[in-house]
């Protein structure tokens, strides 16, 4: 935990789409004031739009989704994947 004294409401959104640009629905990760931890959910496209506007979400820049896969792979595979996940880039 970042800072337990931020209440949960002030806690940062973040929102990571995994679907294609032109997909009918959008699929992405969300995450409350972790972006490492997250759900996966889908919404139709204007659905999604009122969620992330209600949400006040931050989209997650590049460094942070690869923080995050680099987390995802240490857990899956152990400190292996880690260091395979560094040596593809």
């Amino acid at each position: 935990m970042k800072d337990p004294e931020i209440p949960f409401d002030q806690l940062t959104r973040f929102v990571r789409v995994r679907s294609e640009p032109d997909a009918r629905f959008v699929e992405f990760d969300f995450a409350i004031g972790h972006p490492e931890l997250f759900v996966e959910l889908v919404l139709p496209r204007a659905a999604f739009a009122t969620f992330c506007q209600r949400q006040r979400v931050v989209q997650m820049d590049a460094a942070m989704c690869q923080a995050v896969d680099e987390d995802a792979a240490k857990w899956r595979y152990g400190d292996v994947g880690r260091r395979e996940a560094n040596d593809r880039e």
